[in-house]
């Protein structure tokens, strides 16, 4: 049996461009941005969205991360605490910035104080 000159070519162009289609975006979606440094030694950068929304009388801010994954935080007066999970957050405030460590990522969120809260 003999195949068709064009078959094999277009056969190798359609594998071609199904591996090549299928890698994680560099920035994930969203209309707001903080930076993040996912994993060991990696470098800040704008790459994650922030989504905030108040489920009964708790703030909810969940920060999503290029390849899906998410982190879901409780606002607090002091900063912020993990919301789900086993990893608790850790929180140091500077300069209206929050920089949250929760295992090997880290984020950069930026914060203000509202009139009359106590600091």
């Amino acid at each position: 049996m003999r195949a068709l000159p064009g078959t094999a070519a277009a056969a190798l162009l359609l594998i071609a461009g199904c591996s090549q289609g299928e890698q994680a975006p560099k920035v994930a979606e969203g209309a707001e941005h903080v930076d993040c440094a996912l994993g060991e030694g990696a470098s800040f950068a704008p790459d994650c969205a922030v989504e905030r929304s108040t489920v009964g009388t708790e703030q909810i801010l969940v920060v999503r991360h290029p390849d899906g994954a998410f982190r879901r935080f409780t606002v607090r007066p002091d900063g912020l605490a993990t919301a789900d999970g086993a990893e608790k957050a850790e929180v140091a405030a500077a300069g209206g910035v929050l920089e949250v460590h929760v295992g090997a990522d880290r984020y950069r969120i930026p914060y203000t104080v509202k009139p009359g809260a106590r600091q």
